[in-house]
């Protein structure tokens, strides 16, 4: 059962997320301002969900704190982590949000979480209305799909020890905050061949 907590959007803590808006060059530091006084507070507490299989995702969210996860079930049963989400990164489930459809994924987090978050129905009237911010959110997606590719390519080209020097270099937060299992099943591995790419890297 997914739980959460709101309340009314206030300027207090809310430095994160101007910087988070203002990091793309594309909106001023007034309009960031105003962008986040549209945003509410939201608490997510450990192991509760931001979204699950089935729910149409109807928030954009921005994690202040705390660390999830988004993952699906493959044909066997069997949960396959997608992706991990740190401080300062948007929480949301692309196809769900904008196409109004089934998520297909579930997101979780692994830790107690707060975050500012917006409705579907809030950032089209901001796109609609703040210029900046359709263009600022036209870059997140470019972002968000470049990932995506790169991602995706390296599951074919790289061989598993490169996708774990890979993940410890550019996210080691994931192996702090993550259970193993969905470490293994995010880099596309068994949990014994985490285990052993570990022990050879902890002897270089």
């Amino acid at each position: 059962m997914k739980h959460s907590l709101y309340s009314s959007s206030n300027h207090n803590n809310q430095e994160k997320l101007i910087h988070f808006l203002r990091s793309t060059n594309l909106v001023s530091a007034t309009t960031a301002i105003e962008i986040a006084s549209c945003f509410r507070v939201k608490h997510i507490n450990k192991y509760d969900f931001h979204l699950q299989e089935g729910q149409i995702l109807n928030e954009y969210l921005f994690l202040d704190t705390g660390f999830m996860r988004a993952f699906a079930h493959n044909t066997e049963g069997n949960e396959v982590t997608t992706n991990f989400y740190a401080q300062n990164q948007v929480v949301f489930e692309v196809s769900s949000f904008f196409n109004r459809i089934p998520s297909r994924e579930n997101i979780q987090a692994l830790t107690d979480c707060s975050g500012w978050c917006i409705t579907y129905e809030e950032v089209n009237q901001l796109f609609h209305s703040i210029p900046e911010f359709r263009e600022f959110g036209r870059s997140m997606l470019v972002q968000g799909f470049s990932a995506l590719k790169i991602r995706m390519l390296s599951m074919i080209t790289d061989t598993a020890e490169e996708r774990y020097a890979k993940l410890l270099h550019t996210n080691p937060e994931i192996f702090q905050n993550a259970p193993l299992k969905t470490i293994a099943s995010f880099l596309g591995i068994t949990d014994t061949s985490l285990s052993r790419i570990r022990k050879e890297f902890s002897r270089k």
